[in-house]
């Protein structure tokens, strides 16, 4: 069931855009985290589906209500759509009692005690039933982020947006506030959580949006965006690659310098240098020894990749011609040296094109 349409959003300031045109329908029940890299519009998204930021042009509809409409009334709207900021923005001449039960009063015309009781009952679910009394200041950051989830909760919200609510915790209290919110959507709580903790946005999602290029770059399950991304960019995210890439046009390249930015690329990236011989190995014995008698290979492009998350080195070889590995149909000796040194590889041929990815031990 949906509960948010979003059509063709569009949000420009006067010298960035950082959201194109962004489609997309939110289901009842959805738990979506928001990934990618800084500056690509994530925050940005989140406020302008509760209006926070004005969006320059697009619709975004709730529960049948267009929000964008400028009659709409927001304060409805917000009711119904908590928020929790990175910063907390707990009133901080109120005791933690009184930020939780202050809306619920004057907003749901709740009555004090009634409210009094299901914030005591909020508090107690986030565990901070002996701190009704105190004041913000008196608290951890993770205290205060649990505070300000259960101010959310006591406005009995139809969906939560959550705008990087552990960016500002150390590592402790982040797992406080993500225990929280790993608990409502156990409850079936309709959450978008913008986040760079990948391992929580793995295993709390339903799904999930990579944002770059000015929107939803690639969406998906937790396990289609983590194991099996399609577009290039968010693999690169979420392996955290770091990459070098370099072309080979003919067969008179100056191999000098190309083994040269090998190894620099190396030593800044903190590889042993073992592995850093072992790349320059591979490069010579298969770029400069398999294919250096086919002329119908080139241009040659070469990706040099680590991954910081699984501690991988690998080195990918693409080229065209008929179907041709190296490691198999090439010079016999070169192709036993990089067997004695590499993991494994791997060979593809399609649509004309050659792919030989071989991956390198990293001890």
């Amino acid at each position: 069931m949906s509960m948010i349409k979003i059509e063709h959003l569009r949000k420009e300031y006067p010298n960035l855009t950082p959201l194109k045109d962004v489609c997309v329908e939110i289901n009842k029940g959805d738990v979506i985290s928001i990934i990618g890299p800084s500056g690509t519009g994530k925050s940005t998204f989140l406020r302008c589906l509760n209006q926070l930021e004005q969006p320059t042009s697009g619709t975004v509809t709730f529960d049948g209500e267009v929000i964008t409409d400028p009659k709409c009334r927001m304060e409805k709207i917000r009711q119904k759509m908590g928020m929790v900021f990175q910063s907390f923005n707990l009133f901080a001449n109120l005791t933690v009692i009184e930020n939780i039960t202050s809306a619920p009063v004057s907003l749901l015309k709740m009555s004090e005690q009634q409210a009094y009781e299901e914030g005591m009952a909020l508090l107690r679910r986030v565990g901070l039933a002996d701190k009704a009394d105190v004041f913000p200041d008196q608290l951890s950051g993770g205290q205060k982020q649990r505070v300000a989830i259960a101010r959310a909760i006591a406005m009995k919200p139809e969906m939560i947006l959550f705008d990087e609510p552990t960016s500002a915790l150390d590592p402790t209290m982040a797992g406080e506030v993500l225990q929280v919110i790993r608990n409502l959507a156990k409850e079936g709580m309709t959450m978008m959580i913008v986040t760079h903790e990948m391992k929580f946005a793995r295993d709390v999602s339903t799904r999930v949006f990579y944002m770059d290029e000015g929107g939803i770059y690639e969406e998906g399950t937790p396990e289609k965006i983590f194991e099996h991304p399609e577009r290039e960019k968010t693999r690169i995210f979420i392996k955290r690659l770091k990459q070098l890439r370099l072309k080979v046009e003919n067969a008179d390249f100056d191999f000098i310098a190309m083994t040269s930015q090998i190894e620099q690329f190396g030593t800044e990236n903190l590889l042993s240098d073992n592995v850093i011989k072992d790349l320059r190995l591979i490069f010579e014995e298969i770029v400069m020894q398999g294919f250096v008698k086919r002329a119908d290979v080139f241009p040659i492009d070469i990706t040099v990749e680590i991954s910081d998350t699984d501690n991988t080195a690998a080195m990918e070889i693409y080229y065209s011609g008929e179907s041709y590995d190296p490691m198999e149909s090439g010079d016999e000796l070169s192709a036993a040296i990089v067997r004695k040194i590499s993991d494994s590889s791997q060979h593809i041929y399609e649509n004309g094109k050659n792919t030989l990815k071989i991956f390198c031990r990293m001890v």
